[in-house]
Formats: C-alpha cells, sequence, structure tokens
C-alpha cells in the first residue's frame, strides 16, 4: 500500500465505516455514556483509563464517558498526529485550556519558567498574573538573546519549561528552536528534565513542526487555522506518548476536554486544511508587498520579506516552509490613525482571532495584547502603531483595495 500524505489522509484515517451504518463520514457520536457488553469489560475498560495496568498487546481502550473518550474526538486526535508526526494528541476545549494544563501539569510551587516574549495576551496573563499565585515564576526572554544570556536568566531558578511561541503572536518574531532545545537540556538533570513546548498556532500543523525541530510538546489553539471557519473554539497538545499520559490524565479530572459537536467539525476542517492555509499564504505575500510600499505604512512585520543578512532569516529557512498568512504592520500617527485604518475597512472585519478563511484586523495594544506590561510592550514592539491583520481566502486584490481605502483615511 502507497504511504499516503496527510491531506489524503484526513478523509478517512482511523474511521471504520462499517462501524456506522456505512455513513461514509463519521457521525456525530452525541452521547454522555456507552453501554458495556459484560461487567467484566467494563472493570477492564476502567483499568486502562485509570492507568492500573498496561494495555494488553493488540488490545484497544473501550469507550467509557465522554469526559474520558469519545469516538469523534479519539478520531480527530489520531488525524492530528499525523500533520506533526506526535505519538499521541490531546483536544481541549479552547487553546488556554490546553496552555493552562500543561503548564500547571509540568510546573509545581517554587518552580520558573522560561518564556519567549511576546507571546499571546491569554498566555501571557496565565504565566504573569496566575501562576506567581501558586509561587511559579515566568522570566521572559526575547528573540535576540544568545545562549548564555538565557543560561544567565536562569541563574539561581528551578527551570522547569521553555515556553515558546514561534512565530510570535503580533510580530512575527522567530525563535530558535535548536537553540532552545540546548539551553533545556543544559538545565535538564536526570532527576529534573527540563522540556521545550511550543506553541504553533501561527504556522498551524502545515507549515512548522517543532517536535521534529526539538521541542518536547506542541500546542495550538486548534480555534485557529485547524478549525478555520470562525464557528468553534479548541484547543490541542501533540507529544511523545510518556508525556501525553501525564496531559491527558490532568485533563480528565479537569473536566477541559472538547465535546463530539467540536471534535466533528474539526474533522470536517482538517479536510480543507491544506487548501485553506495555501490560499491564505498566497493572498498574504501579496498584501504584504502592497504595504512594504505604502507611503504610510513605516514597518511590516511579515516572514516573506526577511532578508539573508537578517539572523531570522536562517532560523525561517531552517524551521518554517512558508512566511505565513500573518502581516502586522505599523501605520504612521499612533493610535489615532490605526484606529482610523480600522474603522475605515468594509471587507475585513474588525475582531479577534485569526486563521480563519474571512480576514479579520484588530488593534493588538489595545485588544488582545492590552493586559501585557506597558514595559514588554514597548521592548517587544507591540506599539500604538500596530495592526494585526490575519489574511483569508478572500480574493486578493479585493483585500488590497480595502487597505488601500482605508489608509486613504488615515
Amino acid at each position: 500500500m502507497r504511504s499516503l500524505a496527510p491531506e489524503s489522509l484526513m478523509m478517512s484515517y482511523g474511521y471504520h465505516p462499517e462501524w456506522s451504518e456505512g455513513a461514509v463520514k463519521c457521525p456525530i457520536f452525541q452521547t454522555s455514556t456507552f453501554v458495556f457488553k459484560s461487567a467484566r469489560e467494563g472493570k477492564e475498560f476502567f483499568e486502562i483509563a485509570y492507568g492500573k495496568r498496561e494495555k494488553s498487546p493488540g488490545e484497544q481502550p473501550g469507550l467509557i464517558y465522554s469526559r474520558l473518550n469519545n469516538p469523534d474526538l479519539q478520531i480527530l486526535e489520531e488525524r492530528l498526529t499525523l500533520w506533526d508526526g506526535a505519538d499521541e494528541c490531546a483536544v481541549f476545549e479552547s487553546g488556554m485550556s490546553a496552555i493552562s494544563t500543561v503548564l500547571l501539569e509540568f510546573l509545581r510551587p517554587g518552580d520558573a519558567l522560561l518564556y519567549s516574549k511576546p507571546v499571546y495576551g491569554g498566555t501571557d496573563h496565565f504565566i504573569n498574573k496566575v501562576l506567581p499565585q501558586y509561587q511559579i515564576q515566568g522570566v521572559g526572554f526575547t528573540n535576540f538573546m544568545d545562549e548564555e544570556s538565557l543560561m544567565t536568566l536562569a541563574e539561581g531558578k528551578k527551570i522547569r519549561l521553555i515556553y515558546v511561541e514561534t512565530p510570535a503572536n503580533p510580530t512575527n518574531a522567530l525563535f530558535d528552536l535548536q537553540l532552545c532545545r540546548k539551553v533545556a537540556d543544559r538545565l535538564s538533570t536526570p532527576e529534573n528534565p527540563v522540556y521545550v513546548v511550543v506553541d504553533n498556532t501561527y504556522m498551524g500543523p502545515l507549515w512548522q513542526h517543532p517536535l521534529k525541530l526539538g521541542a518536547d510538546l506542541v500546542v495550538y489553539s486548534a480555534t485557529k487555522y485547524i478549525g478555520g471557519h470562525s464557528d468553534l473554539i479548541a484547543g490541542a497538545v501533540l507529544g511523545r506518548s510518556e508525556l501525553m499520559v501525564r496531559v491527558r490524565t490532568l485533563r480528565t479530572f479537569l473536566g477541559n476536554m472538547a465535546g463530539p459537536w467540536t471534535g466533528w467539525l474539526l474533522m470536517r476542517s482538517l479536510e480543507t486544511l491544506k487548501v485553506r492555509m495555501t490560499q491564505q499564504a498566497q493572498n498574504a505575500e501579496k498584501v504584504a508587498n502592497f504595504l512594504r510600499n505604502h507611503p504610510k505604512v513605516s514597518k511590516v512585520y511579515y516572514l516573506g520579506h526577511l532578508e539573508e543578512n537578517d539572523p531570522q532569516y536562517e532560523i525561517f529557512k531552517r524551521q518554517l516552509s512558508c512566511a505565513g498568512a500573518m502581516v502586522s504592520f505599523d501605520v504612521i500617527g499612533g493610535e489615532d490613525a490605526a484606529f482610523r485604518f480600522l474603522d475605515g475597512l468594509k471587507l475585513f472585519k474588525l475582531a479577534v482571532s485569526l486563521g480563519s478563511t474571512e480576514s479579520l484586523a484588530e488593534h493588538p495594544a489595545t485588544m488582545t495584547h492590552s493586559d501585557v506590561d506597558e514595559q514588554d510592550r514597548a521592548e517587544i514592539g507591540i506599539s500604538e502603531n500596530l495592526v494585526r491583520l490575519s489574511i483569508g481566502v478572500e480574493y486578493f486584490e479585493d483585500l488590497i483595495w480595502d487597505i488601500s481605502q482605508a489608509l486613504d483615511q488615515v
């Protein structure tokens, strides 16, 4: 049998039509609980679910209760592993529930984590406002710091995780995952390994594969490119089996797994993931090129514009296969000019989120990243001039027309 590409396997992988009356697509298993064939079968299912014993060769875990497992969720998770080359995947009810579950599982009071700056505003809030309540410290680092600078930041601290969002939201800053792996290995001991966790939301599972670049876990807001239609909220975590056992166990008892309807919608979305993301990337290149030459734009943050003498270019060529579909830019004239631009848009929707079929625009400094420390915002380039665009699948000339007429109002 030919080895099929992920985009081909997204149509059927893990699903057996004969188990569902021959339905060509997996039905929605809208049920809270599942019937056991016998009391002994129920006992055996629970022994595996609660880790009382390992699976026997060829044994498949049975369905128990939709907080533990559900066919829609299981098939979805199997399909998501194909893109990233992961052993296992766990899907959550939101991106933040995926991120917070990982941080809570691998950090304890007295621990610290190194985290890249900038990160998504919700992640920044959890690291800097929630984790300190549990005596867990976040130590931020920027993409211009080298290995020894990171080691200096870690001095005197019990670093247990390195959390990296790359490309970073909203500036497209790139972080070297090989560097993060080296630092994690230097900080690790046999008793206390340091893990690298990568938020890959900006690239989706298509354009960057952090697990193949040294990461231990990868997290997604599956709301974004994976869902891709602005009609669901979800998150995902992928990685090695020994780590995913811990993630899944905490997910079970926090109860923040996605439901069957969300799982079904995500399976539908995976079928068009490559088609959508490819068109979005093509559109983004044309939009970014237009913005680069506009007199009312002082800077464009787009990975496709990196030059060979830029240190970020080498990271881009090594880690990514595409420049992506996220474009940010600085409008000349500050917040007032940025707001006039945003209010003047007609085709773009003024809304947060990203990665969907429709194009979106927002103002990070006062919206998604408004809770980030003001000094941090200044250091990492989230200014009042900055506008973030998520490019959709519309006709590119219409997108450029809309941007042009909105800039005319600045």
